[in-house]
């Protein structure tokens, strides 16, 4: 298993409670939610990789379980890992994605990549 199924199913429940639209693809390893086309969260085994503001980055980085994502050997500001600890408890939990959810309007959507089919 490449990601925990239960903390994708809390995840979802936290999405539907709230109304909100998303998507989820399979990627990185794990499983990425996508809110207004753009990346929210992903669980990646048992834990959460999370978008939030780059304006908290630092305060949120001083909290239990919290910490830089860093897949390519340089930390992306606004990315953190939210190990268990972080997200045990479902008020934890809900904190870090309601910080995630919060921050989405603000963020920038990646790139469409331009498909390469020719209409005949």
């Amino acid at each position: 298993m490449a990601y925990s199924e239960y903390l994708a199913d809390r995840v979802s429940q936290f999405l539907k409670e709230k109304s909100v639209f998303f998507i989820t693809k399979k990627m990185m390893g794990g499983l990425l939610f996508m809110v207004d086309d753009k990346m929210y969260v992903a669980v990646i085994k048992e834990e959460i990789m999370a978008r939030i503001n780059p304006d908290v980055y630092e305060e949120s980085l001083v909290k239990d379980g919290c910490n830089k994502m860093n897949f390519t050997g340089k930390p992306m500001k606004g990315f953190v890992f939210l190990s268990e600890e972080a997200v045990d408890l479902e008020e934890d939990l809900n904190y870090w994605l309601q910080l995630a959810l919060d921050f989405n309007p603000l963020a920038k959507a990646s790139k469409k990549r331009k498909s390469s089919k020719k209409l005949i």
